[in-house]
């Protein structure tokens, strides 16, 4: 972006990301991208017990379907859809099931578990979608976790989320 003339204000920083509400458009599909990391960053999400407990807080948190998920040591990305027409607000669900793993956190002496906020988009058609977790899916691989990104227990996908233009 060039620098403001003199005389004109410069733009406004952001200091956290911006969060839309959904977008409804016609009977197209609404799929959300989301990602979400731990206080610090620190690696505390990729276990058994911390993928079960997530599982259960995605469950419980049913204004939102998660669709495929992938599990990274310090952080997660998903796909949702809404469960309720009109959608709840995405942020208001991130922090329920947020708050959900956090009260069923083996190791309560960690401290705050969750950044405050997340990254969210929503995805604007088929090809995203499918691009968007061919890239996710290969993070494991990324990260030198695993050498093919079948092997990463910590994925899967909860509910199909299917693409309707």
């Amino acid at each position: 972006m060039p620098d403001p003339s003199p005389g004109e204000n410069p733009p406004p920083q952001r200091k956290r990301p911006a969060h839309l509400p959904a977008f409804e458009h016609s009977n197209r599909s609404i799929i959300q991208f989301v990602t979400v990391c731990t206080q610090g960053r620190r690696p505390l999400l990729a276990t058994d017990s911390a993928h079960a407990i997530l599982i259960a807080a995605w469950e419980a948190a049913t204004w939102y379907r998660v669709g495929r998920y992938v599990i990274m040591p310090d952080h997660i990305h998903l796909f949702c859809a809404p469960a309720t027409n009109p959608p709840e607000s995405l942020m208001k669900w991130i922090n329920l099931w947020k708050s959900h793993a956090a009260r069923h956190w083996p190791d309560l002496t960690i401290g705050k578990l969750w950044q405050r906020d997340s990254w969210d988009t929503q995805l604007r058609a088929t090809d995203h979608y499918s691009a968007k977790w061919s890239y996710v899916r290969e993070n494991p691989v990324r990260a030198g976790l695993v050498a093919n990104a079948d092997e990463w227990p910590y994925q899967g996908e909860l509910n199909p989320l299917s693409w309707h233009d």
